[in-house]
């Protein structure tokens, strides 16, 4: 060791710094830069310096004798006992202990001990030695640094908690669930104790600006029910959490009881110490309401809270700066989904509107479309939906629909109890009658009530849960036509002012199809009636013959059409038949059509031929003042023989269909009905046992995409089939089926008539000759000039034949005659000269009965002439020599 005493470097010591020098250990102990203690065992201070004494403000004696833990604050004192003095047992040492001394004054001051236990040779502790440094500065930078740590650790939280907010919100696809993510993600950030969204919903009568604004809870994490219950109550109750301005603490305090008594209590029960109000608005600043926190004991959390008695109900700067961002991005994120929604709606409601177009636009019967309409919106746009239309009593025709199974029975019930009985207060009465939509929104009980007709209606309106009712008029023209009402239920919610502009939307689309279904419906009934009514009766039944007939109305344009068949029995045994074509498939060649049938059976009563019906028809045209032209064919049939004398007015010839073979007959054309008039060749024939003969209007064989010869070939073609299938004899109703389903199909330009006469093989009226002849068969006379003469002989006899007869006009081709055909004896008449005629008729090849039939035609023809002529001489003879009876 250096002797202090000794000069250093050569020079000299002051005097007094030597005597410092020799007092040093007794100075350095007492005013050493640190406190010094000595302490026993048991923590007795036996030992102090002057400096320890003068930090503390104590006397020496004032410590002399306390324990250690005596001069320690409460919280150094629980470190002293349970870490530092079990430490420096165990050690045997301690180092920069941080340690609270309390002052005389109370205060405290921070220091850092260091401490050796001095023990025997036996190792037993006989004392501390412990140094006291002041820590005042290094806790003041330390507690600074730690303030800096905890506020970095804070802001990294804080930014991680805005960051996990805008994720789970860019996630979030319905209001419910943004609200979801704030509340939680709020509450967690500032360890409130709970937390909830109240979103503005403005009223129907709530004006912009008006204060405060409605508001109702969308989402809670942690309120007791007490609490939220008065929260809720408060918020009905008027208190005004949508305003301008920043985030907000409201403490538990006279203020607050003020204003909200029951809340306060409420608060002060649960152990809360403040409300937190944060605004949640728009980009554009707009508030749609607000974040509600509440401050104080976290009633879901086992774990002691180490605030500050009194610090709970406070809200860091920090805090309340994120708050506010929160509730900015919750206000974008519910503009976002709310704009995301309302255009999934827009769609929604116009994928809609399009459905109901096209239902509208099916065609299908009034009725019909109206319960389709239901089911559609009670899919799209509401849970229940009445739809009324107007008739001559009133709304009395209900049709009803619920989106929920369970609940249809009860809106049955309303449909076919209730609803009829309604009155002028009920929401569709007075939306009819005032011609404009009626909006009830919140239903309560005294508004059901209000336009119940009973005590069931009110209990099935209550089971119903409605909350919403939209009612929209039908009107066209200022025309009521029904009326549409749609109701909303607690579990839908309510109905936007979107919802209501669909509803109107829809109400516009019906009236105005549903306009134009029941003119259509109208025209329908009115059409099909006139047809039924113009429409022949069902054929009636000829002794050994099987008949069908078939009419199929156009498939485009009306339907209805010019088209008829008609059978007609006649006096004396033969049958007329008859087709016809009126120009057009609409109610005016219906008209005409319902008119020629009428013309057609009155010309009937004096019995003319087929060309002689044909003439009359032509002749009285202009006198029926019909609008349109027609094509007819006309037959006359002996059911005994099955002779046939057929006529044409510019219609297509019939088919005949024998033994697996169709072919048309050779029946010349005469100009249509309208036309300028024209002779109408007759054809004249005889229907063989087991042979089928077709009448059909164009409709059948007729395309725009083929000709007519193609049709009439895929007619024979079609004919021959049935008949091979048939084994020779077709079925008339089966071939009539058959025809229609190959060559009209289920789109049809025009309109198609068939009458199929078959006649039956085992007839037994049926005459002993073979098949039918329904061709030209001219026997081998001889040749050269022989032939000639023969065939100008045939001409001049049937020509005077012709003249003689009058009215009845043949063709060469109906007067020839073949071995096969069966003569028929004619009717007796007392003129002897119809063997002679009917004899010269079979050496010129001509047959004999129709030679019979014409002769004894042009006889009654020339008898009664000559009868008129007599009755007239005996006038006139009488006038000459009055008084002469004899002349």
């Amino acid at each position: 060791m250096t002797d202090p005493a000794a000069p250093r470097d050569g020079l000299e010591q002051p005097e007094e710094l030597a005597r410092l020098l020799e007092e040093d250990p007794a100075d350095l102990y007492e005013h050493a830069p640190c406190g010094y203690l000595s302490l026993v065992p048991d923590g007795r201070v036996v030992k102090v310096n002057r400096t320890f004494c003068d930090w503390t403000g104590l006397a020496p004696g004032a410590v002399v004798g306390l324990r250690l833990p005596d001069l320690l604050s409460a919280g150094s004192r629980v470190f002293y006992e349970t870490h530092l003095a079990p430490l420096l047992r165990l050690q045997g040492a301690v180092r920069e202990a941080a340690l609270d001394v309390v002052r005389a004054d109370g205060s405290v001051l921070p220091c850092l001990v260091n401490a050796i236990e001095v023990r025997d040779d036996g190792g037993r502790p006989l004392l501390v030695r412990a140094t006291v440094f002041e820590a005042t500065s290094r806790r003041r930078y330390e507690r600074a640094l730690l303030a800096a740590q905890r506020s970095a650790t804070e802001s990294e939280a804080r930014a991680r908690t805005l960051q996990q907010v805008v994720s789970e919100l860019a996630a979030a696809g319905s209001p419910e669930k943004v609200a979801e993510v704030v509340v939680r993600r709020a509450r967690a950030a500032v360890e409130a104790s709970g937390a909830g969204l109240w979103l503005a919903v403005p009223g129907p009568d709530h004006t912009p600006g008006q204060r405060p604004v409605p508001v109702a809870l969308v989402a809670s994490d942690g309120l007791v029910p007490a609490l939220l219950t008065e929260l809720a109550a408060a918020a009905r109750g008027g208190a005004d959490l949508v305003r301008t301005g920043g985030v907000r603490t409201v403490p538990v305090g006279p203020g607050l009881r003020a204003a909200w008594p029951a809340l306060a209590d409420a608060l002060l029960g649960a152990g809360q110490d403040a409300v937190v109000v944060v605004p949640v608005s728009a980009a554009d600043e707009r508030h749609l309401g607000a974040l509600v926190l509440v401050l104080g004991v976290t009633g879901d959390s086992e774990l002691i809270s180490l605030a500050e008695p009194g610090t709970r109900g406070s809200l860091p700067q920090a805090d309340a700066e994120l708050l506010a961002t929160l509730g900015r991005q919750a206000g974008q994120a519910l503009e976002r989904v709310r704009l995301h929604q309302e255009t999934a709606r827009q769609a929604t409601r116009s994928a809609f509107l399009l459905e109901a177009a096209r239902l509208m636009a099916a065609g299908h019967a009034v009725t019909e479309t109206i319960r389709e309409l239901a089911e559609l919106a009670v899919s799209r746009l509401a849970d229940m939906c009445v739809i009324d239309l107007m008739t001559e009593g009133g709304l009395v025709e209900p049709v009803v629909a619920h989106a929920d199974p369970a609940r249809r029975a009860l809106v049955e019930e309303l449909r076919d109890v209730h609803l009829p009985r309604r009155d002028g207060t009920h929401p569709s009465v007075r939306a009819m009658v005032e011609h404009r939509t009626v909006w009830l929104r919140g239903l309560d009980e005294a508004e059901l009530a209000r336009f119940a007709t009973g005590p069931r209606h009110l209990e099935i309106s209550r089971e119903l849960e409605l909350t919403d009712l939209i009612c929209v008029p039908l009107v066209l023209d200022n025309r009521p036509l029904g009326v549409i009402t749609l109701g909303a239920d607690a579990r839908r919610g309510a109905f936007t002012e979107a919802d209501v502009e669909t509803a109107e939307q829809l109400a516009l689309q019906m009236s105005q199809g549903m306009d134009v279904a029941q003119r259509y419906e109208l025209e329908w009934r009115t059409s099909h009636t006139l047809q039924a009514s113009l429409l022949p009766p069902a054929p009636p039944e000829v002794p050994g013959y099987a008949l069908a007939v078939r009419y199929l109305p156009a498939s485009r344009g009306a339907d209805v059409g010019g088209d008829f068949h008609d059978v007609v029995p006649l006096p004396g045994g033969d049958v007329a038949l008859a087709v016809g074509d009126v120009v057009g498939h609409d109610v005016t060649a219906a008209a005409t059509m319902g008119q020629l049938r009428s013309v057609h059976r009155a010309l009937l009563v004096d019995l003319p031929g087929p060309a002689a019906l044909v003439d009359r028809l032509h002749g009285s045209w202009p006198l029926l003042g019909l609008p349109r032209m027609a094509t007819a064919l006309f037959a006359r049939l002996d059911p005994a023989t099955g002779d046939l004398r057929i006529a044409s007015a510019g219609h297509l010839p019939p088919l005949l269909v024998a033994d697996g073979r169709a072919e048309l007959l050779d029946v010349r054309p005469g100009r249509l009905l309208g036309a300028p008039p024209g002779p109408a060749p007759e054809w004249s024939g005889r229907l063989a046992p087991g042979a089928t003969l077709v009448f059909y209007t164009d409709g059948l064989v007729e395309s725009r995409s083929a000709d007519l010869d193609a049709g009439l070939d895929r007619l024979r073609a079609v004919a021959a089939a049935e008949s091979a299938d048939s084994e020779g004899i077709a079925d008339p109703g089966a071939l009539c089926d058959r025809l229609l389903d190959a060559l009209a199909g289920p789109r049809r330009a025009d309109d198609v008539a068939l009458l199929v006469l078959t006649r039956l093989a085992g007839d037994p009226l049926a005459g002993t000759g073979g098949g039918a002849d329904h061709r030209s068969h001219r026997p081998v006379v001889g040749a050269g000039c022989e032939e000639a003469a023969v065939d100008q002989a045939r001409s001049d006899l049937t020509d005077a034949l012709e003249g003689a007869s009058g009215d009845v006009s043949v063709s060469g081709d109906a007067m020839r005659w073949s071995p096969e055909r069966a003569e028929t004896p004619a009717p007796p008449v007392a003129f002897p000269a119809l063997d002679v005629a009917a004899g010269l008729g079979s050496v010129l090849g001509l047959d004999p009965a129709a030679v019979r039939r014409l002769v004894a035609g042009a006889v009654d023809r020339l008898t009664t002439v000559a009868g008129d002529v007599a009755d007239g001489l005996r006038l006139l003879a009488r006038d000459a020599f009055p008084g002469d009876d004899d002349r």
